[in-house]
């Protein structure tokens, strides 16, 4: 009897000891976030987070210089909107816009708003009028005409360039806080002296005043020509620092890394009306040099 007793207690405890055993993995199981098996393969991951950079804007305007108005790419003295690097609609320069929206698309949703002898200053307020087509991308080229001056103390200091072109990037956060912004570099106006001075119609049209602080004198030689042409070179440098810095404040904000600033463009790429603004063939590298950038994956 008392043997008996004893068998049953042991299963009494063996069964305990499963139940337990059991409850023990269920809450286990519970703790850890258990779940049935093949539940984790079917989970859905969460979403990617959207890109800052879109590589595929849906409009562009334009704002700067007379290179962006295309002046003396087709015609002497004229502005030549089509074949701007830019918003232009020629099939010679594909420009930035029809590449990125296509041909149909940049007819309308493509603008531009340059101007022929503007500068840094003038940007705040080209700036005022490509925001109320509120833009998905703005492409900037600026600069060149505050180093082209009648001399070099008549340069744009850098503080007042640097201050206009953010007041520019103001502007637009103001209105169009997502829109994103392409800024070229200035050209190396240095190389534009180098590479036009071997024509001897583009230098007499020179002296007619075309960026006299750089191509003033263009077979001058003379100490004080040499340094004439360092200190214009010095501060389109210091102007395309501007641009980077500033540029990097902001996270929708891309500058071509100084790809403008270091291509090895020659007299092809020249207006022959004026050796000094591009020539379609330039105009199609500038555009070329833009979409590369803004097409280029990134955060």
């Amino acid at each position: 009897m008392a043997q008996a007793t004893r068998r049953r207690g042991r299963r009494a405890r063996a069964v305990l000891a499963v139940v337990a055993a059991v409850a023990f993995g269920v809450a286990g199981c519970d703790a850890g976030g258990g779940q049935e098996p093949g539940a984790a393969a079917s989970r859905t991951p969460p979403p990617r987070p959207t890109p800052l950079w879109d590589t595929r804007p849906g409009s562009v305007a334009a704002v700067g210089d007379s290179i962006t108005r295309g002046f003396d790419a087709c015609a002497v003295l004229t502005d030549c909107p089509e074949v701007s690097w830019a918003t232009g609609d020629s099939e010679e320069v594909d420009s930035l816009a029809v590449r990125l929206l296509g041909r149909a698309g940049a007819a309308g949703r493509s603008w531009n708003y340059a101007e022929t002898g503007a500068r840094m200053e003038d940007l705040p307020e080209q700036m005022a009028r490509a925001v109320r087509r509120r833009p998905e991308l703005v492409a900037v080229m600026a600069g060149a005409n505050d180093a082209c001056r009648e001399s070099v103390s008549a340069m744009t200091p850098v503080a007042e360039f640097r201050a206009d072109f953010e007041a520019a990037l103001r502007t637009l956060r103001e209105a169009l806080p997502k829109a994103q912004v392409y800024v070229a570099s200035v050209p190396d106006l240095k190389r534009l002296w180098s590479q036009g001075r071997t024509n001897a119609l583009g230098k007499q049209i020179w002296k007619l005043g075309i960026c006299p602080s750089m191509l003033g004198d263009a077979d001058a030689m003379d100490t004080a020509a040499v340094e004439r042409r360092a200190a214009v070179q010095q501060r389109v440098e210091d102007y395309n620092e501007v641009l980077r810095e500033v540029c990097a404040e902001d996270r929708r904000c891309r500058t071509d890394d100084g790809a403008v600033h270091a291509y090895r463009f020659g007299t092809a790429q020249l207006s022959r009306w004026d050796w000094f603004h591009p020539s379609v063939e330039g105009q199609a590298e500038l555009a070329e040099i833009a979409y590369r950038t803004v097409t280029a994956p990134g955060p």
